[in-house]
């Protein structure tokens, strides 16, 4: 082992940038804490190429002075604390004097500024060097540019994902900072197009609605506690509004995004009984409590935070979520969806586009296979009384379906066999050896799957084209998701193009999704792509995830009636799948009973 030396600063800068700069979603993070700590009133952020050829940041803020400029890019020199005593009261976002010393070292860094009544200056970095201020025109305020991401670092550089999948990420710290700070205004460019144009507002519902749409928005839930020294307030979504993953789930404190775990279980315990097991609630919070009584600085991209008495954040949410969720109405609201035309149906979809089906108010139309209510949960179940209208059968009757049998209404569910839909959400199956409880979700939900999969598999999925393309307003890291993975949408019927903004058109989906709307289909989709972003990178595992998600919105649920021939349908098709004993997602489709297991509970035997 060679002797202990001291290591250069070039390297030191190299090692730490490995903790602060991971891919261009870091530099974007970095630079916006910075540029909030200068008091601006409007930042703008342009990437190029997915923040790997360019991150660029303005601000109108107070700007640094020319002097100061070599201190700004050198390690821990910082303006925000003069002593050890300051740590424990941070009150302003970037604090370590690191960022801009780390990102030199792994780049080329550029920063413009002036203050008011003093000559603007520029200062370059260029992989850990330093080169000298000089003068520079421009108007009050900071821009920092950082180019070519890794350039010096080839080993590094490597790791980096596709442009879209590192704008995904880029855009996504934009997201969780323009939510902290509404205040300000903030704008977004990718590639020279603009993709935020964020107003300062006094809303945080108004900065919501911007960013996730209106229609969301609209649907949350104002959540508020307070013990007077801790104070929670936010948002939190409808238990029928629940994700497959945890991506709109949004923590606060003194303007800082944060994760943490205690908080985040007890909005699951809040929502216990309400959602199915590895469902996520939609959550928007923000904690205002005393600067001493939360730490900051223990985690390198400052993403989690300690709280002094943790157990207090946690009784103030568990305790504002089921206050709320007592007194707050959560019947679903059974309404009429909008007729469609028998030209908007494709082949195989007429039965479907002329049922009467009923649908939730905030819900688009929807077939049998559209959610009415939240499966298995009472407390949002839809009024008793409402009409049961009969509807077409759990899927188009022609609709291509490798392998399977032909379906007449008429024919029995098997021989020996009597099915009876119970409390519109069970099936119970009568046999020569027993009984058979099923769960109509889960079982049609693993049929609509394997039909999928087996057609894409052999090239022949029918696909319905939409006459009027469906707009689905999203995120713009959802748009750059969308994107990168067209082509195994369009493998499993989705065709989706940009149309400008953050805001896709969706021109066909599979038949078999009968009317279930396009944005919930997509919506669900981005959720299972979202969840297997980091583990699923190949193409079939991908195909796999989107045919979860069509076949899980296109299933019927729990709490959709069912005529006898429907049910007829779903216990005799369960026999030409593969495997009818689990869904898609490993819950078991239905329980058996024995006729000996049932004359030995009665003491029969």
């Amino acid at each position: 082992m060679g002797r202990i030396q001291k290591l250069p600063m070039s390297v030191v800068n190299r090692i730490a940038a490995g903790e602060v700069v991971e891919r261009p979603a870091s530099i974007v993070k970095e630079l916006l804490e910075n540029a909030l700590d200068a008091a601006p009133t409007r930042i703008g952020v342009e990437l190029e190429q997915g923040g790997v050829a360019l991150v660029r940041v303005v601000d109108d803020g107070v700007g640094i002075e020319p002097a100061d400029l070599p201190l700004a890019v050198a390690a821990h020199a910082t303006s925000k604390l003069r002593s050890a005593d300051d740590l424990e009261r941070i009150e302003t976002l970037g604090f370590r004097g690191e960022a801009l010393a780390s990102i030199g070292a792994v780049a080329r860094l550029v920063i413009r500024s002036r203050t008011a009544g003093a000559d603007g200056a520029m200062l370059e970095v260029d992989g850990g060097r330093v080169g000298d201020v000089v003068p520079h025109g421009g108007a009050v305020g900071t821009t920092v540019e950082v180019h070519q991401l890794f350039g010096n670092v080839p080993a590094r550089r490597a790791f980096l994902r596709a442009a879209a999948t590192e704008w995904a990420h880029a855009a996504e710290a934009f997201v969780r900072t323009a939510l902290a700070h509404p205040g300000v205004a903030l704008t977004l460019a990718h590639n020279g197009r603009r993709v935020h144009d964020l107003p300062a507002s006094d809303s945080w519902l108004g900065r919501i609605s911007a960013l996730h749409g209106a229609g969301l928005a609209e649907r949350l839930i104002p959540v508020e506690a307070d013990d007077g020294e801790i104070a929670v307030h936010g948002f939190v979504g409808r238990p029928e509004d629940d994700m497959a993953s945890t991506r709109l789930q949004h923590l606060f404190v003194a303007g800082r995004p944060f994760r943490d775990r205690s908080i985040l279980h007890a909005v699951q315990e809040g929502y216990r009984g309400l959602l199915l097991s590895g469902r996520q609630p939609i959550v928007f919070l923000r904690f205002d409590l005393p600067a001493d009584m939360v730490d900051v600085n223990v985690h390198p991209a400052k993403m989690e935070v300690r709280f002094r008495e943790p157990s207090r954040l946690y009784r103030l949410v568990l305790s504002a979520l089921r206050t709320k969720f007592l007194a707050t109405d959560m019947t679903a609201r059974m309404t009429p969806p909008a007729a469609a035309g028998p030209d908007a149906a494709g082949p195989g979809m007429q039965q479907v586009a002329n049922s009467a089906g009923w649908a939730p108010a905030f819900a688009p139309p929807r077939p049998v296979g559209a959610p009415a209510v939240a499966d298995g949960l009472p407390l949002w179940e839809a009024d008793a009384d409402r009409e049961q209208p009969g509807g077409p059968a759990p899927w188009p009757a022609n609709a291509s379906s490798a392998g399977s049998a032909a379906r007449s209404p008429a024919t029995p569910a098997a021989v020996g066999e009597r099915a009876v839909q119970m409390h519109d959400r069970y099936i119970v199956v009568e046999s020569r050896d027993g009984i058979e409880v099923i769960d109509q979700h889960a079982l049609h939900e693993r049929l609509l799957y394997e039909r999928l999969k087996a057609s894409v598999a052999a090239g022949g999925l029918e696909v319905q084209s939409l006459l009027v393309p469906e707009r689905v307003d999203l995120g713009p890291g959802e748009v750059a998701m969308l994107t990168e993975h067209a082509p195994t949408l369009a493998r499993a019927g989705m065709r989706v193009e940009p149309f400008g903004g953050s805001t896709v058109i969706v021109t066909s989906k599979p038949a078999l999704s009968g009317r279930t709307a396009a944005a919930a289909i997509i919506r669900e989709v981005l959720d299972r792509l979202s969840a297997a972003a980091e583990t699923a990178s190949a193409g079939g595992m991908l195909v796999d995830e989107v045919l979860h998600g069509i076949a899980c919105k296109a299933a019927i649920k729990a709490g959709d009636p069912l005529s006898q021939a429907e049910v007829d349908a779903l216990v005799r098709d369960r026999r030409i799948v593969p495997d009818s004993h689990h869904c898609p997602h490993g819950r078991p489709t239905s329980l058996t009973f024995s006729r000996q297991e049932l004359d030995r509970q009665f003491r029969r035997t």
